[in-house]
């Protein structure tokens, strides 16, 4: 332990908790935007006020297009950041892994590798 090359691997519990959280968070965040975007177009449309329909139905819109990209940016950053490192060792892989894919095989073998099964 306590190696720069070895850093992610000795460290996969961690980045193992943070990938699960970043998986909730892209599933939770999404549903409630969605879902509060309905019950506002939804009080709307009760009032039948045309202005407040139109206006909660952009709402519910950009709220969708928000939670698309929520959903998206935890992918986004990944990508980005294989183009990036071009380098030939793979030493950030597994913090790559983990975060990615919590469950993954490459996250459990480090940590197993590590702290044993």
């Amino acid at each position: 332990m306590g190696n720069v090359d070895t850093f992610c691997a000795d460290t996969a519990n961690i980045w193992r908790t943070v990938g699960y959280f970043l998986l909730v968070f892209k599933i939770v965040i999404p549903i409630i935007l969605i879902i509060l975007g309905m019950v506002d177009l939804g009080k709307a449309v009760i009032s039948s006020d045309n202005k407040e329909v139109s206006k909660a139905a952009k709402s519910l819109l950009m709220r969708c297009i928000a939670a698309v990209a929520i959903f998206f940016v935890p992918t986004i950053v990944s990508f980005v950041i294989r183009l990036v490192d071009t380098s030939t060792s793979d030493k950030y892989e597994v913090c790559a892994r983990c975060i990615s894919s919590p469950g993954g095989d490459v996250c459990t073998d480090a940590y197993n590798e590590n702290f044993g099964d």
